[in-house]
C-alpha cells in the first residue's frame, strides 16, 4: 500500500477513479483505499495520514509489534504505536533515512 496525503478527499477520489482506480474502501471523510492492481493506493487527510505531507509505504504483516521492534533494532525509529485503531493494528515507523513506513495487520472480525 502507498499512502498519499490529500487536503480534499472527494477531489482526490474523483481524480484517481477517473484514472481507472476503483474505490475499494472508504472510512468517512478522512481515508479511502483504491484498487491499484498490484498495490492499494490509499488517500488520507491530515487526520488519518500517519505522516502528513509524506508519501508512506504500508506493509501488511502478521506481527506489527515484531516489525516495529526490528526497525528500531536496525537503527530506525518508532513514531507511533504499535496501537489498534478501528480496523487494524498498526505502527508508524521511520527507516534509518527518515522514510515513513506503516506496518499494519487487520483486526479479527
Amino acid at each position: 500500500m502507498v499512502v498519499l496525503s490529500t487536503e480534499n478527499l472527494e477531489s482526490s477520489i474523483a481524480f484517481y477513479e477517473g484514472l481507472g482506480f476503483p474505490l475499494k474502501f472508504r472510512d468517512g471523510s478522512h481515508f479511502a483505499a483504491l484498487d491499484g492492481g498490484d498495490i492499494t493506493l490509499a488517500l488520507a487527510t491530515k487526520i488519518d495520514h500517519p505522516i502528513p505531507g509524506q508519501v508512506v509505504v504500508g506493509v501488511k504483516t502478521d506481527d506489527v509489534d515484531a516489525a516495529a521492534r526490528a526497525i528500531e533494532a536496525a537503527g530506525g525509529g518508532i513514531a507511533r504505536g504499535p496501537y489498534n485503531d478501528a480496523h487494524e493494528r498498526r505502527a508508524v515507523v521511520y527507516d534509518d533515512q527518515g522514510n515513513g513506513i506503516v506496518f499494519y495487520s487487520p483486526l479479527p472480525a
